[in-house]
């Protein structure tokens, strides 16, 4: 097929989301995952963006390959979420936690090259160099980034954090040691006692972890009483509103 001499870049790139959506969707269905579902993408993209000799932009600029290639991790990174996350809540979390899901989804427990990650995290608009140092999950050991799970954290210097991640796998913690009182309160404090984002995301890890995977073990005891729990912080936040209106009356 002859190539064409200019696409313009707004119209490529629509071209390209009706494109990746119909093949992401054959990818899923197929049951390719991991790496392979981002190449695949890139694979795929290559057909929309090969038919035009340039592309540019409204003001004459050429858009280069790497551009292109960044719009395709984006398209194909929300998509992933979405269904990792069972087609909701998407963009109810924030880029740290779509990387957690992605990496595990991707990865599992095991430590990646650095570079493998870093595009990873490009895709969800994270600059690794900016988190390994923050005492959060993600740790750099040499050439190679590991996501920590819970049991491998260091809470000292991230127990105000309200990050959802942060709070799972302290609620994780909390969980395995029975302190029930204390993850009502947590759950409250941040907001997520009621959060269905916070439980998916749980849920979602979960199934992407190995059987006998330390993390999901704890996801799925957690897990198990979330209804009992959620009812409980429920409660909880009710107990403390009439408390706050019968002190206000006796002002």
């Amino acid at each position: 097929m002859k190539r064409q001499p200019t696409g313009f870049y707004n119209d490529v790139k629509e071209e390209l989301k009706r494109h990746l959506n119909t093949k992401l969707e054959r990818l899923w269905k197929e049951g390719i995952g991991g790496a392979d579902f981002f190449i695949a993408a890139i694979g795929s993209a290559i057909e929309v963006f090969g038919k035009y000799e340039k592309v540019m932009d409204y003001e004459g600029t050429i858009v280069r390959a790497d551009r292109m290639l960044e719009d395709v991790r984006l398209i194909a990174t929300d998509y992933a979420v979405r269904q990792i996350l069972h087609n909701g809540f998407s963009e109810d979390i924030s880029d740290l936690t779509r990387f957690y899901v992605l990496y595990r989804w991707n990865y599992g427990g095991a430590k990646v090259k650095f570079d493998d990650a870093h595009r990873l995290a490009l895709s969800c608009s994270i600059d690794l160099a900016n988190e390994w140092n923050r005492a959060g999950f993600i740790k750099k050991e040499k050439e190679f980034i590991r996501v920590l799970g819970p049991q491998e954290r260091n809470f000292s210097r991230q127990r105000k954090s309200m990050e959802l991640v942060d709070v799972l796998h302290r609620i994780l913690l909390l969980w395995e040691k029975g302190k029930r009182n204390e993850i009502i309160r947590l759950l409250q404090e941040s907001g997520f006692g009621d959060s269905e984002a916070f439980y998916r995301v749980a849920q979602a890890v979960s199934e992407t972890l190995s059987i006998d995977d330390k993390e999901k073990k704890l996801l799925d005891g957690f897990l198990l009483g979330r209804e009992r729990i959620a009812f409980e912080v429920r409660e909880s936040q009710t107990e403390y509103l009439t408390r706050n209106d019968q002190e206000d009356i006796f002002k």
